[in-house]
């Protein structure tokens, strides 16, 4: 079934303007008809007036010709089937697939694309605009929005099927044993490590500070009964005590030898889990028992309830919350954006590029939509629609056509008789 293009919004503005120009420019053929016809008759008493007819002639000899090749664009002349008339009915799907690949070649080209996104800065426009606190919550309620509505969508146990599915299975596939292995390794790169043992060594020292009474506690209760209360408090104070100093001398010491010892321990640790089958075996058993905890099931399921509760909050009610992290983190964003010039260009070229890749994907389909669209237009409204568009242009055709070709004729007229003297 045959379709129509979208008729503009002021079709009846274009109408009328239209046949206002339709009626100035065959008024003016009109106007050279009658002065030919005048003239003509009169020119034997006037012999001045050939000049005037001559004119007359050559205007309605112009007027006529451009009268027909600007109607033959989208009818035929006088209703006659003239051949090449009628074109933009007649040629319609021709007239589709090449604009079509105009379109596409001079439009959507990754070229033109990026040379326009350049001008634009859309990076640093965008990071201007997330930088405004106002812009980042309008942004982060709507995809606050946009989830709550999906998330309303899905069953609880659609979710949970999707976590067992996606995210589990894609966590039993892959073997956890080279990924710890790769994480230790990056964070013994530089001795950041050492850092990580530190901590534990301050959280140690505090541990056994504000557990003395506990130790002294269980040293009394490990001794035998008839061993003094004093003797209790001496081994309690050595323990102590130990502990202390050897805690002490090794957060102190980066060359101790338990810092070395834990080195080594780490490096062999990291060696067994790329290189050693049992250490490997190990771990995968104890990733397959994680996950087939029932807690684990429980804890998965409470993170989508509790995450789909505060979601649903959120989105309807925005103004109850103070800022979000989510909101934080755009304002944020944006400021440390559109200050660092580099990051601006490095934004602009990655959205160029993939602006590029979607034009180089699509830039086929779009020249092939704009030519099924045009070849399912019906052929005489498609006609009417595009006269409509650029019609009361074209009547200036005939307008000059009807002016020039006098001036032509009277000229040529005029030479004409110079030379026959």
């Amino acid at each position: 079934m045959l379709s129509a293009p979208l008729a503009p919004p002021d079709e009846a503005t274009k109408r009328k303007n239209l046949a206002r120009m339709k009626r100035r420019a065959s008024g003016l053929l009109l106007l050279a008809t009658a002065i030919w016809i005048v003239s003509s008759i009169f020119v034997a008493r006037y012999p001045w007036l050939a000049y005037v007819r001559a004119t007359a002639e050559a205007s309605m000899i112009g007027g006529v010709a451009d009268w027909f090749a600007v109607t033959a664009l989208f009818r035929h002349p006088l209703g006659i089937p003239i051949p090449h008339t009628a074109i933009v009915a007649a040629r319609k799907d021709q007239i589709g697939r090449s604009l079509g690949n105009f379109v596409s070649r001079h439009f959507l080209s990754r070229d033109v694309l990026a040379a326009r996104l350049a001008s634009l800065h859309v990076s640093e426009h965008l990071a201007k605009w997330l930088a405004v606190p106002e812009n980042s919550r309008t942004l982060a309620h709507h995809a606050a929005t946009a989830m709550a509505n999906g998330a309303r969508m899905l069953g609880d146990e659609d979710v949970q099927e999707l976590i067992d599915r996606v995210l589990v299975e894609r966590i039993r596939s892959t073997e956890v044993a080279p990924i710890l292995g790769q994480m230790l390794s990056l964070i013994t790169a530089g001795d950041r490590h050492q850092e990580l043992l530190d901590e534990a060594i301050g959280l140690l020292a505090r541990t056994v500070d504000q557990n003395q009474e506990l130790i002294r506690e269980r040293i009394e209760a490990e001794s035998p009964w008839w061993v003094p209360g004093m003797v209790d408090d001496r081994i309690h104070r050595k323990i102590v005590s130990g502990l202390d100093n050897t805690l002490a001398d090794l957060r102190d010491d980066p060359n101790h030898p338990l810092r070395r010892r834990f080195d080594e321990a780490l490096a062999n640790f990291v060696r067994k889990l790329n290189d050693s089958p049992d250490v490997r075996a190990r771990a995968e058993k104890i990733k397959l028992e994680i996950l087939d905890a029932t807690a684990v099931r429980k804890f998965s399921k409470s993170i989508w309830e509790d995450a789909k509760e505060a979601l649903f909050k959120y989105a309807d009610a925005p103004n109850a919350f103070a800022p979000s992290a989510i909101e934080r983190g755009l304002v944020s964003l944006g400021e440390a954006v559109s200050r660092d010039e580099a990051l601006l260009a490095r934004v602009d070229a990655l959205i160029a590029d993939v602006a590029g890749h979607l034009v180089d994907r699509y830039q086929g389909e779009v020249a092939e939509l704009i030519a099924q669209t045009v070849t399912s237009w019906d052929p005489e409204v498609t006609s009417d629609r595009v006269e409509l568009a650029i019609g009361k242009d074209l009547q200036f055709i005939r307008i000059n056509g009807t002016i020039v070709g006098g001036l032509a004729g009277l000229a040529i007229y005029a030479l004409s008789r110079f030379i026959g003297q």
